[in-house]
């Protein structure tokens, strides 16, 4: 019978019973704990998720078919199989239609219990498949939105078709909110690799040590503490990619170990001693200035030159506002299919007035800006009050037109300037003047630093 890393719960008020089956399926290396009651087996589950519960019907208090109504609440995903004595048989049907896999009547025959249980488990497993199946076609179906026709995103859209074929290594490099994780969604979703995980880790979000462990896994026994076996994300990458978002932030050994990984392709978990082989594709992604970190010996050299195979640089939002009414109106169709509107476009005004806004957050921000205003705005548009309508909406304090003249030349120059991707002849071109007028200009109301 197959048994790592699923967990049965043995939930059952008489000790001798609880005894019997927490022996059995320890015997065969599973993960087993026993409850005496309804109370203590949610309580188990408050603590640590269980995949297949072992549940007696009659119990004093919360009787079995009251906590199988509470565990699909608390845990949908886990098995129910029922115990119950010959005289509750319409009871245990009864828990059948609320849900239950099957059930099993006392005493337990040990060779029935098998049985059922490994085909509960195999449901589990069928089950457990088809979600990162449906994860995995959520993933691919987003690996094509990267949205702009800027010379800047038209570049990192050449970068990714040229990159994707390959396994280099990748640094995705921008500030918050420009896109990284979809760049590396799309790098992904364009590779070979494509049928097997993408699997993402955001190195600045956990501790030093918990992000270890989560990297590299754990091996049950007394140096972890742990009781169970826990594969790490680089484990789960196997065969596919595996992206580290604020890559900078890796504390020192986590970083000696990774570079080692990477040469070796195997990796020891924590506590272990035996070597697992994996092999992914590693992309990485930052904000920070990482030869700085370096410089300060934060980073790794050695780590540095390693995963900065090709650089990938996004552009800030506010570098390519031609985009903006690009990526308004994807989002505006998105968030109408999602809320289910019949939201078709985005009016010019509320373009203008996005158009105007320095979007600090990026495309994060915009996304979310035009997220807030899709649940206000009426059929068939998106329009300018929706944007303003809330107290913190962050476009508000755009809505004031430039009041001077030289106001007005210094954002049209401003927006020239993006759209050409700061190419000064072809901006000086579009304004008419020579590029030492456009020069004067730009020192004169500071667009550049």
């Amino acid at each position: 019978m197959v048994s790592e890393g699923y967990g049965i719960l043995v939930v059952d008020d008489e000790l001798s019973i609880r005894d019997s089956l927490f022996h059995w399926f320890k015997k065969d290396g599973f993960r087993v704990a026993q409850a005496e009651s309804a109370a203590a087996a949610l309580q188990k589950f408050q603590e640590e998720p269980w995949d297949l519960v072992l549940l007696d019907i009659k119990m004093p208090g919360m009787d079995g078919l009251e906590l199988q109504r509470r565990l699909r609440q608390v845990a949908p995903d886990a098995v129910v199989i029922m115990i119950t004595a010959y005289g509750s048989i319409e009871t245990a049907i009864e828990a059948l239609k609320a849900g239950a896999f099957d059930y099993l009547t006392k005493p337990v025959d040990p060779d029935d219990l098998g049985r059922v249980v490994q085909k509960a488990l195999a449901h589990r497993r069928l089950t457990d498949e088809n979600t990162r199946l449906r994860s995995k076609i959520a993933s691919l179906a987003e690996w094509d939105e990267i949205v702009g026709q800027s010379p800047a995103m038209r570049r990192v859209s050449e970068s990714v078709d040229a990159l994707a074929a390959s396994d280099m290594t990748v640094l995705i490099h921008g500030e918050s909110g420009t896109g990284k994780e979809l760049v590396a969604r799309a790098l992904h979703g364009k590779s070979a690799r494509r049928h097997f995980p993408l699997v993402p880790v955001h190195c600045g979000a956990l501790p030093e040590a918990l992000l270890y462990s989560e990297l590299f896994g754990i091996e049950p026994g007394a140096a972890t503490r742990a009781q169970h076996r826990r594969r790490g994300k680089l484990e789960q990458a196997d065969g596919g990619t595996l992206f580290l978002d604020d890559v900078g932030r890796i504390g020192a050994q986590a970083q000696a170990e990774l570079l080692q990984v990477l040469e070796q392709k195997e990796l020891t978990r924590t506590g272990g001693a035996r070597p697992v082989a994996v092999d992914f594709r590693l992309l990485c992604a930052t904000s920070q200035d990482l030869e700085a970190l370096v410089a300060k010996q934060e980073l790794r050299e050695d780590l540095y030159f390693r995963i900065q195979g090709f650089r990938i640089d996004l552009p800030p939002l506010r570098e390519r506002t031609g985009d903006v009414p690009l990526l308004a109106r994807h989002f505006v169709r998105r968030f109408a299919a999602k809320l289910d509107k019949d939201l078709v476009d985005i009016t010019p005004e509320a373009i203008a007035l996005l158009e105007r806004y320095p979007w600090p957050g990026n495309v994060r921000e915009l996304l979310h800006t035009i997220e807030r205003a899709a649940v206000l705005a009426e059929p068939p548009s998106v329009d300018v009050k929706d944007l303003v309508a809330l107290h913190d909406s962050p476009v508000a304090a755009a809505t004031d037109e430039p009041v001077t003249l030289a106001d007005a030349e210094k954002l049209h120059i401003a927006r020239i300037l993006e759209r050409h991707d700061w190419d000064l002849a072809r901006a000086a071109r579009a304004l008419e003047v020579d590029r030492v007028t456009l020069h004067d200009k730009i020192k004169k109301y500071k667009l550049r630093d």
